[in-house]
């Protein structure tokens, strides 16, 4: 089966991460807000620090949210540190839902996030499909559910993850050393999809590269950066202050 064959091959060639190897649910969730859209690789060192900072949802809850944004700084989409201190507040206020469906009533938490952490830390089998996951089983011609096994959810969840990320990956697909090629309907044909042909803009030319910018000039008590152009700045800020990631203090901009 599939199934059997995608679980070998964890139990072998599975990554080992940190997250992986705890239960604890607000370790997990810190994990997967970290890991939104930002690299492995990039995360591993800045989870380890923060938990050693804040162990708990508690004490997450009642940090100031200035400390929270200066330690995420370089992990980009800033908001994700606010909402991740949003959602141990409520934890620390309810304490932890245990079903994804209930999970998604934290601030910040959608399906895929509610998924993961229901099944990593509570056990529930439930699948968590992120885009790796969504590929992978596309490319298998099978439904997610349909594939998951009875009883072995987080391994299966962690299985799919690592397939997409290492070996079915979107544009370079390492067919040859898939564990489930003899089943996969698109083993050797999968041809990687084809760049835009409007040429992209510069991240360094976008205002997410501003906000960022501004973001860690104020967590390091510094001046707003020069260079990004007094229109592109104030539209920048403007967002900020929107998303409360920023306040007005008279004529300064400060973190919250």
């Amino acid at each position: 089966m599939v199934t059997d064959a995608l679980l070998a091959w964890y139990v072998a060639q599975g990554r080992d991460l940190p997250w992986r190897r705890t239960r604890d649910p607000y370790a997990i969730l810190v994990s997967e807000v970290m890991l939104q859209q930002t690299q492995v690789a990039r995360v591993v060192p800045r989870y380890l620090a923060w938990l050693d900072r804040w162990p708990e949802a508690a004490s997450l809850a009642a940090a100031p949210p200035s400390d929270v944004l200066r330690e995420w700084v370089g992990l980009g989409y800033n908001r994700r540190a606010l909402r991740l201190r949003d959602a141990c507040a409520v934890v620390a206020r309810d304490g932890w839902p245990r079903t994804a469906k209930d999970l998604r009533a934290l601030p910040g938490v959608g399906p895929y996030t509610a998924a993961a952490v229901a099944s990593f830390a509570f056990g529930e089998q439930v699948a968590a499909v992120d885009v790796n996951v969504a590929r992978v089983a596309s490319r298998l011609g099978r439904e997610v559910d349909a594939l998951l096994p009875a009883g072995r959810a987080a391994a299966f969840n962690h299985a799919m993850m690592d397939l997409g990320a290492t070996i079915c990956t979107a544009r370079r697909p390492s067919c040859g050393a898939c564990p489930v090629a003899a089943r996969c309907v698109s083993a050797g044909a999968v041809a990687a999809p084809p760049r835009p042909g409007k040429a992209r803009q510069r991240f360094q030319d976008s205002d997410r590269f501003a906000r960022g910018r501004i973001v860690a000039a104020l967590a390091a008590r510094e001046p707003l950066p020069e260079g990004l152009g007094a229109e592109r700045t104030e539209r920048a800020v403007a967002g900020l202050l929107r998303d409360g990631l920023v306040v007005r203090d008279g004529d300064e901009i400060r973190l919250p």
